[in-house]
């Protein structure tokens, strides 16, 4: 696999070019704003989301989607609620032998469907990975060492895929379990919106340390109902990126929830973004999708009542604190 596509041209996308292309691999990065391609293309920079990131000369920006398609594997980096769309769109110029690696971390709204799911609808030939874990994009561009899930039924492929992206700074371990690595990367998102609240609530370290704990058992219950491992979000593409999202003003969810905490509406803070902030578009979904189940998830509850308005900060934090008594286990 020497030439990949990579579509969607955010700061995790790009990064991941920037990792690919540190590789060995010739890499074309397809961005939707005409203002992306023409920065990368004439200052090797991606000046909308990653301005600070002097791209490798490996990297090919473009707005024709067919190009990113020609390539022996393709990694979508859109946004999770534009999934759906993007392999619409890349219509008959993919190839039903290229593999897909879905790189968005999400839910879809109405349909409740993961990534893969969408994927196998539109794409039934095209074999699919999913690529999770603890990892800011400003990181893995600038070549520090990072550490991330390959997760696909098809072990061959994965074992494939990993050499072709990985580097000294780049690792990706292997695993047959994408609905585990999905539900994980899916469900912390939401939580870390939870974590930010907290912080920005002045609630404390014992109250975050809490969140976590008990936020972890809500993403396993509910990977382990829709078929996944418990020990596969206990991996990077569970804990670790929980970690790493719930602790850092770096993640556009917790920094989201932060600003929450300390009293700005949800209108205030997503209006100055131009990325997405996954959770708050997907909590709705994650919440849907566990009573789909019957899968209780009382903090992912509370965080989509607070973003849809529903309840108070105030309210949901004492509802959380007053549910009747249980077992840990």
């Amino acid at each position: 696999m020497q030439r990949l596509g990579v579509v969607g041209a955010g700061a995790w996308g790009t990064a991941l070019a920037q990792a690919a292309a540190q590789a060995g691999r010739d890499v074309v990065l397809w961005a939707r704003e005409a203002d992306v391609v023409n920065a990368i293309t004439r200052e090797r920079r991606n000046l909308a989301f990653l301005p600070d990131t002097l791209l490798h000369g490996r990297i090919r920006a473009t707005g024709d989607l067919a190009i990113a398609a020609d390539a022996d594997a393709v990694l979508i980096v859109t946004p999770a609620q534009h999934v759906r769309a993007t392999l619409h769109g890349l219509g008959e110029a993919l190839s039903p032998s290229t593999p897909l690696v879905l790189c968005a971390k999400g839910v879809e709204r109405g349909t409740l469907a993961l990534m893969t799911e969408i994927a196998v609808e539109l794409r039934p030939d095209n074999r699919v990975a999913v690529l999770s874990g603890p990892s800011f994009a400003r990181d893995v561009a600038r070549g520090l060492p990072t550490a991330v899930t390959l997760a696909c039924t098809d072990t061959g492929l994965a074992e494939t895929l990993a050499q072709a992206i990985a580097s000294p700074v780049f690792r990706p371990y292997i695993s047959d379990d994408p609905i585990g690595a999905e539900v994980g990367g899916a469900v912390k998102n939401v939580l870390a919106i939870a974590c930010g609240i907290v912080d920005g609530r002045g609630l404390g370290e014992s109250a975050r340390a809490a969140l976590i704990t008990r936020g972890f058992a809500e993403m396993t219950r509910l990977a382990v109902a829709l078929g996944g491992r418990a020990t596969t979000v206990a991996g990077l593409c569970g804990l670790g990126d929980l970690i790493l999202t719930c602790s850092s003003v770096s993640s556009r969810n917790f920094s989201c929830g932060r600003a929450l905490g300390e009293g700005r509406t949800l209108d205030e803070v997503l209006g100055g973004r131009r990325e997405v902030t996954e959770g708050v578009a997907s909590a709705p979904a994650v919440v849907a999708l566990a009573a789909h189940h019957g899968v209780e998830m009382p903090i992912c509850l509370a965080v989509d009542a607070v973003l849809d308005g529903r309840l108070d900060l105030e309210t949901a934090i004492r509802g959380l604190m007053s549910r009747p008594l249980k077992s840990e286990m």
